[in-house]
């Protein structure tokens, strides 16, 4: 028996479950990319600083006597030195690294908690899917990813290398402070390229792994009928408990027609039946209204008790489709429904 396939769009709800289960589109190699660049630019604002201070830190430790005078303070006045200079060196660098990472993963899949993933998934140990998982699709795209990152790295370092190769067979004749200057503009350089290489690189992947969660999602005809009855209950259900409410509406409807003062009719085709009680209401109101057959059963509950019934096509049709039941006429139609009850009162006084 042939499965049926996946042809629709997931629905909120099915989108919410994945989420729960911590299943989102997210690349690792967007968020990896952004914190290397990020480091990158923080380095190369900081580089200068971090150098003076290593140079400070070891013109301290070469010029300061205590290679013959060894003592505990002077072991610690080095060691918080050293660590100082550390500390302003890489300290920016790891809270923009760990910022960075932060917004890009909540720029990805938003706030979310959910430690379902961290439970222990016994099919992972089946061999039979660990094979099918290592000859899948995505192993296909990973190792094709990685291929083409070994391959640019490798060519944009060469280029970058080659491009300088003069001046670094030159830095043996220039000063030790100038080549560490050299090398760090080099490696700069190298670093910078590979990065916005890296990041067109990612943003793919984050478009193929968007892509194949949004495929993995996708839900057959009959699961989103499943889930329509779930959530909204059985189409049947809901249809048989329609019509039993619309006919005790209407049975409580036809209850109140012997009670109103009169009904304007079409006169087959509409039947509105109204109720005027000055001390109570403070205009006239549907009490009930119906087309064909039930305006029929209208007029003979009202022929039956007694009730007027004036014909009126005119403001027969517009009280039945501008007002509901137990709502008062709007005033545009006091005019009309005041000379239809002033009839009637005449018709009762004469009686």
């Amino acid at each position: 028996m042939p499965t049926e396939e996946r042809t629709e769009q997931a629905t909120p709800r099915r989108r919410q479950e994945a989420r729960r289960r911590g299943q989102v589109a997210r690349s690792v190699e967007l968020t990896s990319v952004a914190v290397f660049l990020a480091v990158v630019l923080v380095l190369k604002s900081v580089s200068s600083g971090a150098l003076q201070g290593a140079m400070d830190s070891l013109r301290f430790a070469l010029t300061h006597p205590h290679l013959t005078e060894f003592s505990p303070a002077l072991a610690l006045a080095f060691t918080s030195s050293c660590f100082s200079y550390a500390a302003r060196a890489f300290l920016p660098v790891i809270g923009v690294a760990m910022v960075v990472g932060i917004v890009i993963n909540l720029l990805q899949v938003g706030v979310t908690f959910t430690a379902e993933p961290l439970a222990p998934n016994w099919a992972r140990l089946n061999p039979i899917v660990g094979l099918s998982r290592l000859f899948s699709r995505r192993a296909a795209v990973e190792s094709v990813k990685t291929l083409l990152k070994v391959l640019l790295i490798g060519w944009l370092t060469f280029s970058a290398v080659r491009a300088d190769a003069a001046m670094l067979l030159r830095a043996s004749e220039i000063d030790p402070l100038a080549v560490l200057m050299l090398v760090g503009q080099l490696l700069y350089k190298m670093a910078w390229r590979v990065g916005l290489a890296m990041l067109v690189l990612a943003v793919l992947d984050y478009g193929f792994q968007r892509w194949e969660y949004e495929k993995s999602l996708r839900m057959t005809k009959e699961e989103v009928k499943q889930e329509m009855k779930q959530t909204e209950g059985d189409p049947q259900v809901k249809s048989r408990i329609r019509a039993r409410q619309q006919a005790i509406a209407r049975r409580r409807m036809m209850q109140a027609v012997p009670k109103a003062d009169v009904v304007v009719t079409n006169p087959t085709h509409y039947a509105v039946a109204l109720q005027y009680d000055a001390q109570r209401m403070a205009a006239p109101t549907v009490v009930a209204k119906g087309m064909n057959l039930i305006a029929l059963r209208i007029r003979e509950i009202a022929q039956q008790h007694g009730v007027p019934i004036v014909h009126n096509p005119p403001l027969a049709q517009s009280l039945y489709r501008t007002v509901d039941v137990g709502q008062q006429i709007p005033p545009a139609l006091y005019q009309a429904v005041a000379e239809v009850l002033a009839y009637v009162y005449q018709l009762r006084q004469r009686r």
